[in-house]
């Protein structure tokens, strides 16, 4: 899933030129696939839940890579380019919409207790590996031909198949899913239940995310048109502050276990340090000093995710996982859609303006976690029982 935005960062700019397509244009080939995503997410989630996760997630592989397909074929071969890219774009999104989110819920299903957090962390740490991967893969496949990231999508799309449908072993369903009102009524009792700490954690994560991709294409345009800097080098240097994501977020879920207030504690911190980065971004303008500065958001942010999965995930039993990780799967896809068109309005206004606008959004969720977040209980109780498989004892007999 990473790789479907990501990848394509380091060559926008090669977009833009060879297409003759203006920044916002080349900006929606990274937001139509992340809005696709998001209004696809719940769908899948609900069928996860009502099916199996891998009945999901091997179809969802096999759209995404025939998406990049298309849009390698237009690049290369098709006049009018940019239609097909969007279209082939839209495909990788609905592709895509099966992928993380799904695997995330089948987690949920496989794990328990403490291993669940640090599972969930392991997948986090995965999902920033694959961002620390991807500019880097992105550059050296740019170095080809500039759309050669697109012909990269079908060919880790296959492995990705063979691996899931061949290694990854689901337990059966002993359950009958609820009829479709049933579900809805239950959905519906969750939100009423803990809806403002759960619509707190997914405006946090969707806000990890707006920022995270807001400032990766910032620093991919300032990379090429201020320092002249392209090819792998380009890829390496937005490598770094997703390298200090992915080690933050591994070690964060292989320590937090289920203790509730901890992760509250670890959002909070994480969330001020971002804020505390995006406002001493203001001053720092050589290369250098700006990302030894977007290092420090970048491990805040490692800090919040690991959490806010845990968090997500725990709190709802296995029948409505799907649905409730697939709306955190699509608000967070709704902050990566934002972040380019977003970012690059505010590049064309000021600098000074973007980034304060961006610590002043992280202050106001760190403020709205910090209010209201209560974890009821130190832990999550006995992992040995089998009604502690939620974070949220009360949660889980509501939903059931």
């Amino acid at each position: 899933m990473t790789l479907g935005n990501s990848m394509l960062i380091p060559i926008l700019p090669a977009m833009q030129s060879n297409l003759k397509l203006s920044s916002f244009q080349v900006s929606m080939t990274i937001t139509i696939f992340s809005i696709a995503a998001a209004i696809c997410i719940p769908i899948f989630g609900y069928l996860s839940d009502r099916f199996s996760r891998k009945a999901i997630i091997v179809p969802s592989l096999i759209i995404y890579g025939l998406g990049g397909l298309l849009a390698g074929i237009a690049s290369a071969w098709i006049d009018n380019a940019y239609l097909w890219i969007i279209v082939g774009r839209t495909l990788q999104g609905v592709g895509a919409a099966g992928t993380a989110p799904i695997a995330m819920a089948l987690t949920g299903d496989l794990f328990k207790g403490g291993q669940q957090s640090k599972v969930l962390g392991l997948v986090e740490a995965s999902n920033g590996f694959g961002k620390v991967l991807s500019p880097i893969v992105g550059s050296a496949l740019a170095l080809i031909v500039w759309y050669g990231p697109f012909w990269g999508f079908p060919i880790f799309c296959l492995v990705s198949v063979l691996l899931t449908a061949f290694f990854v072993k689901e337990k059966k369903k002993t359950k009958q899913p609820p009829p479709f009102g049933k579900y809805v009524r239950g959905l519906f009792s969750v939100f009423k239940t803990e809806g403002k700490w759960l619509l707190t954690t997914y405006l946090a994560g969707a806000t990890c995310l707006f920022t995270l991709f807001g400032v990766l294409f910032y620093i991919s345009d300032v990379l090429e048109t201020e320092y002249n800097i392209d090819g792998i080098l380009k890829g390496c240097i937005l490598a770094i502050p997703l390298l200090f994501l992915m080690s933050t977020s591994f070690t964060t879920g292989s320590k937090i276990g289920k203790n509730l207030k901890v992760m509250k504690k670890l959002i909070i911190v994480g969330l001020l340090i971002m804020t505390l980065s995006f406002v001493s971004l203001v001053f720092f303008e050589r290369l250098i000093l700006f990302i030894g500065i977007l290092i420090l958001s970048s491990i805040g942010t490692g800090l919040v995710l690991p959490c806010l999965n845990s968090l997500i995930t725990g709190s709802v039993g296995a029948a409505r996982r799907g649905v409730v990780t697939s709306l955190y799967g699509s608000v967070r896809f709704l902050g990566v859609a934002a972040g380019p068109p977003v970012y690059g309005w505010l590049m064309s206004w000021s600098r000074t303006g973007m980034f304060l606008s961006t610590a002043g959004l992280t202050l106001f969720v760190f403020l709205l976690c910090l209010l209201l977040i209560k974890p009821e209980n130190n832990t999550a109780g006995n992992e040995s029982d089998s009604q502690t498989n939620t974070l949220f004892t009360k949660l889980q007999l509501t939903s059931e």
